[in-house]
């Protein structure tokens, strides 16, 4: 080998390293785990008696299709047994690229480690990282496949049930699979995620991630399965025409959350909404890699299956966003959407009244850096409910329950400073989300998206809105 091939295979290694060095680890993927199966609100599952006949996985591999909003060279996961009832052992993890159904693309499986062993054992109550995994390429829009066996029983098994994309699973007592880029072992499948909660990877420092915090309308209830078209999907596209790389957005909703509800989660005793978000937020956006924003929409399930009042839910509200204040997180409001009329229980004028309530105090109670209108995205002004176009389900067709947006709506919220015919206050007045001012009660601001916005040091300390 010449020299001058050695200088620059050296430089190539030197400019590699530096580029490691420079990175940091960046949340590009969620799965926010809210309870033991089978309690949760899965969309379009199949009957799973035959494949976990315990309600627990035995000695079987789970091959779980997730799409991450960014991929990077470097990636690692974390794993959880945050609601486990045994001590969850985990072998033969592998992560790959989904081909179609169970397939891997052909040569793209890479084999994960935990502190160097192939195995790892998860207690219960506790989270765990992986090592890095080198992968060599950047698969862009490419859906990730992760691939682990659990050994033996796993006892009652961490989920996310509303995960709107298809996975697959293993016969029970089928042995590991993991390392197969087939589909043959895996004939069983499941429209929820076990387990995995989070996926980061190492990109560069000035790469920036939005959280999407909330319950079953930001985890994507009555949008397409495997479409990926939930309204944080629609606002990651964005973020990516406007910013390319400096952006990402995560989706750490969960059907049926509450704000304020329940008082203590009981994993016991579960409920399909698992723990309030003041509960899981340390656990679900500070604890996350890069979060810079989060957008809270939430509460209409305090008013409608709690029975909350807007005053302890506004009270909520308070504590949540002093919270992430105090780890220098912007916080955007979200105004909650109508579900006047619903099939559900939040369908009383009564609950609309409170639901109006708490909505005036999003927008003008200057607790929040910003406020996205997403009822006004959505309303229908004659009637007081969500437009006639945003109601059909594109999950399982029907007419769905007019409490959640179909695919159309969830565009519209996803693009909601477009759509909204009347936006007091919200994130980029005007046509464009991402470049311009977003709030009347902010002046010469760039959007909370944008990256190079940084939340003034008085919004740590402002006076209170009522």
């Amino acid at each position: 080998m010449s020299d001058v091939i050695k200088k620059a295979l050296l430089l190539v290694l030197l400019l590699t390293a530096q580029a490691y060095a420079a990175g940091k680890w960046v949340t590009v993927w969620t799965g926010s785990t809210h309870g033991p199966y089978p309690a949760g609100n899965a969309v379009a599952q199949p009957d799973l008696h035959a494949v976990f006949p315990e309600a627990g996985a035995n000695d079987q591999t789970f091959r779980l299709i997730l799409q991450p909003n960014l991929w990077g060279r470097r990636i690692r996961l974390r794993f959880s047994n945050l609601f486990g009832s045994l001590p969850l052992q985990v072998d033969g993890v592998y992560v790959g690229v989904h081909a179609s159904a169970g397939r891997l693309l052909a040569g793209t499986n890479r084999v994960v480690h935990f502190n160097g062993r192939s195995t790892v054992t998860i207690e219960p109550g506790h989270l765990v990282w992986s090592d890095a995994v080198d992968l060599g390429e950047i698969y862009v829009e490419r859906k990730m496949a992760v691939s682990f066996h659990v050994v033996g029983e796993s006892g009652t098994m961490t989920w996310h049930a509303k995960a709107m994309q298809t996975s697959y699973v293993s016969r029970p007592r089928g042995g590991s699979h993991g390392a197969e880029e087939s589909s043959d072992a895996f004939p069983f499948t499941t429209t929820s995620w076990y387990f995995l909660d989070a996926v980061d990877a190492m990109l560069p420092t000035n790469t920036n991630v939005v959280v999407a915090f909330g319950d079953s309308i930001t985890d994507g209830t009555n949008s397409t399965i495997n479409g990926d078209d939930r309204w944080p999907d629609f606002l990651a596209a964005r973020a990516r025409a406007s910013f390319g790389q400096k952006v990402i957005v995560v989706n750490a909703g969960i059907g049926g959350n509450q704000v304020i509800g329940p008082a203590k989660y009981d994993k016991d005793r579960p409920i399909g909404g698992g723990p309030s978000a003041l509960e899981r937020l340390d656990r679900d956006v500070l604890a996350l890699s890069g979060v810079k924003t989060v957008i809270w929409l939430e509460g209409i399930n305090d008013l409608g299956t709690a029975k909350a009042t807007p005053e302890g839910v506004i009270a909520g509200f308070k504590d949540g966003v002093d919270r992430m204040h105090a780890h220098g997180i912007r916080v955007i409001g979200a105004t909650i959407t109508s579900s006047l009329h619903s099939t559900q229980t939040p369908g009383t004028p009564e609950v609309d009244a409170r639901r109006k309530a708490i909505n005036e105090f999003i927008r003008h109670g200057g607790v929040f850096d910003g406020v996205a209108d997403f009822d006004a995205a959505t309303l229908d002004p004659q009637t007081g409910t969500l437009r006639s176009e945003f109601q059909p389900s594109s999950s399982t067709g029907g007419p769905g329950d007019r409490l959640h947006p179909n695919r159309a709506g969830y565009q519209a919220i996803g693009e909601f400073d477009r759509f909204a015919e009347a936006r007091p206050v919200v994130i980029g007045q005007g046509s464009d989300l991402f470049q311009r001012d977003y709030s009347t009660h902010r002046s010469a601001a760039t959007s909370p998206i944008d990256p190079s916005y940084s939340i003034p040091r008085r919004s740590f300390h402002r006076q209170r809105g009522p």
